[in-house]
């Protein structure tokens, strides 16, 4: 059970340095995938809302504290995107959200409002449009994002990833 909170955290680590490295060399023209909320979302449909909640919020804090970004932002965005996915949950339904086609499209759902939420909180240029948020800022890293989820789609086998 205690294994199965400190999993996310250690996998978090590597995530981490992954999304603060190297995940700037591989964006297109500044958009850019978020390859923490493809674990948050796959352990939030494996184990409820709350869970991916809590998981949410606490990596967003721990990424807002090592990102050097704006405070809360991450968190606020990794929570609202997580509760959003866990509306998805069904614990009948496990193995089939998590290992077809269909945790792609509630991966793209999360990432979209992820991604519209971190840059309508961090976005300090008063000049941008909500559609610019709409589409530049939220569903084209909604797809860069749903795209590089897509292994986890593949390797998932019935069985599962712990």
């Amino acid at each position: 059970m205690l294994l199965n909170y400190l999993r996310p955290v250690l996998y978090f680590i590597p995530l981490a340095v992954v999304q603060l490295v190297i995940v700037p060399l591989i964006s297109i023209a500044e958009i850019a995938p978020n390859v923490i909320l493809i674990m948050i979302v796959f352990y939030t449909l494996k184990y409820g809302q709350i869970y991916g909640m809590i998981t949410g919020f606490v990596l967003g804090f721990a990424l807002d504290l090592i990102s050097g970004g704006l405070a809360g932002a991450f968190m606020f965005s990794f929570t609202v995107s997580v509760f959003i996915a866990g509306y998805f949950y069904n614990e009948n339904k496990i193995e089939i959200n998590t290992a077809s086609s269909f945790y792609l499209v509630i991966l793209f759902i999360a990432a979209a409002i992820n991604a519209f939420l971190y840059s309508a909180v961090a976005n300090t240029n008063s000049d941008v449009g909500i559609l610019y948020l709409a589409v530049e800022d939220g569903i084209l890293p909604g797809l860069y994002t749903t795209a590089l989820g897509l292994p986890v789609v593949i390797f998932n086998t019935r069985k599962g990833i712990e």
